[in-house]
């Protein structure tokens, strides 16, 4: 197989962990005999200093013209401090949505038994965690009217849907649930929103549709405690932009690391593959970002190509790695590997390099202290 592929670094650690799963992206084309076409484009804070614009229109055609396309992260300190700036890095993430129409965010949130004593919240309260969440990505407060008054002493945002953007993610939310457990958890705020009431209208008339996925209803609020006092509960959830931005980000530290949280953005052109995680400036340059959020994307990436067993070899390693306690200074400060030591871990179980039994004294250690 043939693909192209478009690689956007990024901000602060961007660069390093993307690096990281082209390389395993490298030992997946190796090894079972595929080509991966790179190309290079820049996107936020970095193109800003580059050029002006945080979504460059070179980089739009290179993404309109792939078949995929791989973010780092987006985001500098020097913006989040000034709110008055006008032009900004997260404008770039919001254009590249709307034009390249990805109109629904997917983000798997799991568990890893060998790190779940890091996560805040009980162990037992984890056992059998595994949901998809389906997060609307173009539509809502975000893309809605902004007015700010001359006097600066008022402002607002219009949340706006229709039904087509409704209807276009349930639809694939509930074939998710389909394959699944065959649950659907719809969370809105229909007790107080229009926007909210129009959601539940257009999915309760869908569900006649799929009559085997259960459907449930839950407020904002509620699913937000519901996340932390038994997430078991979940398996597909569906929401709109502002909420799934919430309770995204809530459910991805259930498994004690943010770093380890993949996500795609799918649309009727093509699809795009992000770790969850931010642009981390504080550890940029330092080789110890987490580069697994980014290699579980690429694997993401894999399932669109129809790459399943592929897919499943990257997961796979990505567990190795784990449980051998193979992992970078987010979740092990003290004995921790570099970066690029398991992007190459990785990467050489990808192809086959490296057994599953393996000799720890042969690994180079990385730690912070000697003890």
């Amino acid at each position: 197989m043939k693909k192209n592929i478009v690689i956007l670094p990024g901000d602060g650690i961007g660069s390093e962990v993307t690096s990281q799963a082209v390389k395993v992206l490298n030992a997946v084309a190796e090894h079972y005999q595929h080509e991966f076409i790179y190309k290079y484009a820049s996107i936020g804070a970095i193109a800003i200093d580059e050029t002006g614009n945080p979504l460059p229109n070179a980089t739009i055609e290179a993404c309109l013209e792939s078949d995929a396309i791989l973010l780092g992260a987006v985001g500098h300190p020097k913006y989040d401090q000034d709110p008055t700036a006008i032009v900004r890095p997260e404008q770039g993430l919001l254009g590249i949505r709307k034009a390249l129409q990805l109109y629904c965010n997917v983000r798997p949130i799991k568990i890893y038994p060998s790190i779940s004593h890091l996560s805040p919240l009980k162990e037992a309260a984890l056992e059998g965690v595994d949901l998809l969440i389906y997060r609307e990505l173009t539509g809502g407060i975000y893309f809605g009217e902004k007015f700010t008054s001359e006097d600066g002493l008022f402002a607002s945002d219009t949340c706006n849907y229709h039904t087509d953007e409704i209807e276009r993610i349930a639809h694939l939310a509930f074939r998710a649930a389909q394959l699944r457990r065959k649950k659907l958890t719809l969370i809105d705020k229909a007790n107080v929103l229009e926007t909210s009431r129009l959601w539940r209208k257009v999915v309760q008339k869908m569900a006649i549709e799929y009559p085997d996925v259960a459907v449930n209803y839950m407020f904002i609020d509620n699913a937000a405690m519901q996340m932390i006092l038994s997430p078991k509960q979940f398996d597909v959830i569906i929401t709109e932009n502002m909420f799934g931005d919430i309770i995204s980000d809530e459910a991805s530290v259930l498994s004690g690391s943010l770093g380890l949280a993949p996500s795609a953005s799918v649309g009727n052109i093509t699809a795009l593959f992000e770790p969850v995680h931010g642009s981390f400036p504080q550890a940029a340059g330092k080789d110890i970002a987490n580069p697994i959020g980014a290699i579980l994307s690429v694997a993401m990436m894999l399932d669109y190509f129809h790459l399943y067993q592929e897919a499943n070899r990257v997961r796979e390693a990505v567990s190795w790695t784990l449980n051998n306690k193979f992992v970078t200074k987010d979740i092990d400060p003290i004995n921790f590997y570099f970066t690029s030591t398991l992007g190459e871990l990785i990467a050489d179980f990808v192809g086959h390099k490296i057994t599953d039994q393996v000799n720890h004294e042969n690994i180079e250690l990385r730690k912070s202290t000697v003890i």
